[in-house]
């Protein structure tokens, strides 16, 4: 693989896809090895308005003797082609395509026998119902879903009425905007350039989000639908949320609550996952429980620890098979797409 952007050890493999009707798709692969082979990786799905930037997530991992890999989905971040509408899906089944390529590479080209796929907010709802594809294959072995987007942040009248209403448009017109009510709240508590600590591409994470549109919004909700009359995941699943949410303006709370979504849908839909599921909520936690201030984020991977040592310690004692042992690290990866 060539070097990502964020530099070595850190590459990047780019996953072409089928056309759609803006003409050419590409997902992003990016790999970063850990000094021994153990066959353990974790696969990183990122969420709405977003990409893959957190390297101390990937040093977590590291240090416990996984390689992690994280997926720039189809129009995100380093997937974002000039020709392309940014973010936007009709149905989040198109996604199953390049996780599927990416789980290739892991498993077949780099020789992996156990996965874990960490997913933050609409990542976490395309990885669910990825998994639930999936069930029954021995593909994943377990799931973190940080802050996932179980439900839309929104009232009753906007949930019964304007919800189907968008839908309808949807069908029709899927590229229609969406009206906002913008507060740049969340961009605001994380850029170095406002209130936060993280510096990132604003291209490709703008503070005050990107346009909605009707065919995104339609498939959002279908998404929402299949997995609120239940899903069968049947691996360990760790659900994390923060413990209040936030609205409004910017102030000192929207550092130590959740500014994008409601933490109590994400409370009463997790129980819908499988029947293994586990529901930690951290006080003081941001939208993505990895980006909120330091003593947080810190008994969040704390918690993350505990979850795959009680629950994957099996197999990650499990013996490295042959093929694996002194694997070369010029390994392209281009095989399995």
């Amino acid at each position: 693989m060539p070097t990502d952007i964020l530099g070595e050890p850190y590459e990047q493999l780019p996953i072409p896809l089928d056309a759609d009707d803006e003409g050419e798709v590409v997902a992003t692969l990016v790999r970063r090895r850990a000094p021994q082979p153990t066959g353990r990786a974790v696969l990183y799905l990122h969420g709405y308005v977003d990409y893959f930037f957190q390297t101390h997530l990937a040093d977590f991992y590291i240090e416990r003797g996984w390689d992690f890999y994280a997926l720039d989905l189809r129009k995100y971040g380093r997937s974002l082609l000039s020709h392309q509408t940014p973010n936007f899906v009709r149905s989040v089944s198109e996604y199953f395509s390049e996780i599927d390529a990416a789980v290739r590479v892991i498993r077949e080209t780099d020789g992996h026998d156990t996965l874990v796929l960490n997913a933050h907010s609409t990542g976490g709802l395309i990885g669910s119902l990825w998994a639930h594809r999936v069930r029954g294959t021995d593909t994943v072995q377990g799931l973190f879903l940080n802050s996932p987007f179980f439900d839309f942040n929104v009232g009753w009248l906007t949930r019964q009425v304007a919800g189907p209403a968008i839908e309808r448009v949807g069908a029709v017109k899927p590229y229609r905007l969406i009206p906002q009510n913008i507060t740049m709240t969340y961009g605001r508590s994380l850029h170095i350039e406002h209130e936060g600590e993280w510096d990132y591409n604003l291209a490709w994470k703008p503070v005050e989000s990107f346009p909605v549109r009707a065919g995104w919004v339609r498939a959002i909700r279908a998404a929402h639908r299949r997995l609120h009359a239940g899903l069968a995941i049947d691996v360990p699943v760790l659900v994390g949320c923060s413990g209040a949410s936030f609205r409004g303006p910017f102030a000192d709370a929207a550092h130590h609550a959740d500014a994008v979504l409601d933490v109590e849908h994400i409370a009463r839909w997790s129980p819908n996952l499988g029947r293994h599921v586990t529901l930690v909520r951290f006080e003081g936690a941001k939208h993505d429980l990895l980006l909120s201030r330091q003593p947080v984020r810190e008994r969040v991977l704390d918690e993350l620890d505990r979850w795959l040592t009680a629950y994957l310690a099996k197999r990650a004692l499990a013996p490295v098979r042959e093929s694996q042992v002194g694997r070369p690290g010029g390994t392209t990866g281009s095989g399995g797409v």
